[in-house]
């Protein structure tokens, strides 16, 4: 008896090792997310950051990352090609607030350097799993004699 679905090929080591890198990044997205939450409902800070005492460029930022956050957090873990993209609109917002106005925002170094690392190593994760493709497609055709 044949079956009637489609074979589905077993992911590599690497395209599993690089789910498992988006889901840690969707969760650190999401603590992200929950601490910008948290700054604008007055829950953190002893209440100075309620959304109706920050300075508008405060309001602003944290506002913009409090909803882009969560929603790179579900597109990461989903694994769908629009959450690295939304992460990366996240992280610039984020590098350009504090990096370009560090007397409004305050300078956090680490925090750039942490957004480089996975930024780094998402191109890295990309490379490998185009090379791996590449070696696939040379290793089986259906054109070969």
């Amino acid at each position: 008896m044949l079956h009637d679905s489609a074979h589905v090929p077993k992911p590599s080591l690497t395209e599993v090792l690089f789910g498992w890198f988006l889901r840690l990044v969707s969760a650190s997205c999401f603590w992200f997310a929950l601490n910008y939450w948290a700054l604008l409902i007055g829950f953190s800070h002893n209440g100075a950051g309620r959304f109706d005492l920050l300075p508008p460029e405060w309001r602003a930022a944290a506002t913009a990352l409090a909803v882009v956050y969560p929603v790179a957090a579900i597109g990461l873990w989903l694994l769908v090609s629009w959450g690295p993209v939304v992460w990366v609109l996240a992280a610039a917002i984020e590098i350009a607030v504090h990096e370009f106005y560090p007397g409004m925002f305050g300078a956090r170094p680490l925090l750039f350097v942490l957004h480089g690392a996975v930024a780094v190593t998402f191109v890295l994760f990309r490379v490998a799993l185009f090379v791996q493709r590449l070696r696939q497609a040379r290793k089986v055709r259906v054109d070969s004699p």
